[in-house]
């Protein structure tokens, strides 16, 4: 029996909205695709999110992927406030989940910086049950520890839980420690998947 909802964050509960933030700096497709192919998407940005790293070194290796355009990444991420901006189903969905009796947690890759100049998109973690973002824990998924300090922390059994991610490799990675698993596409066929692990909604 499912007791416990796991959600990610970023394009599940919030909108993880890179290209459309970038476009707003006044960037054109050209030059969005560069910062990205330096910075975003690249495995350069899980350390964003692990936090171990400090700004200054971040910035300098996102730099050296493309040094002609430094000036470029500064100015896109010397603020970062937009990056992240709110659903607003988010509080509804959680509000209906507690209401059923289920606890309700967070597990994101997230960085510091993006945590403190987001806030606003972030309005329904007073909500939840409690949760783990990667750069407070220094572990970024799908690394099997930081499901189990989840697990862990807040006395969760794997069997009784369910994590909601829009990627499916973290995904595999709850579902390999006996944490059942749904891929997101929509809040729609996530709650009809709920519903097939016997969530009452």
């Amino acid at each position: 029996m499912i007791r416990n909802i796991i959600f990610d964050i970023g394009n599940v509960l919030t909108d993880f909205r890179w290209k459309g933030f970038l476009e707003d700096k006044g960037f054109d497709e050209e030059m969005i695709g560069r910062i990205a192919r330096a910075s975003v998407l690249t495995p350069l940005w899980n350390e964003v999110d692990r936090g171990v790293w400090e700004i200054e070194k971040i910035m300098q290796e996102f730099i050296k992927m493309d040094p002609e355009i430094a000036a470029e990444i500064h100015r896109a991420y010397d603020n970062v406030e937009g990056i992240v901006t709110k659903r607003e189903y988010a509080i509804p969905w959680i509000q209906e989940l507690k209401a059923k009796g289920y606890r309700v947690f967070y597990l994101s890759n997230f960085s510091h910086k993006v945590y403190a100049e987001c806030r606003d998109a972030l309005d329904f973690m007073p909500f939840m049950d409690g949760g783990i973002l990667s750069y407070q824990e220094k572990v970024v998924k799908p690394d099997a520890e930081i499901y189990t300090r989840l697990l862990s922390r807040y006395s969760l059994k794997a069997e009784e839980s369910v994590f909601i991610d829009d990627t499916m490799g973290n995904v595999e990675a709850a579902q390999a420690l006996g944490i059942s698993g749904i891929c997101f596409c929509s809040k729609e066929q996530a709650g009809e998947a709920l519903k097939g692990l016997g969530v009452v909604i």
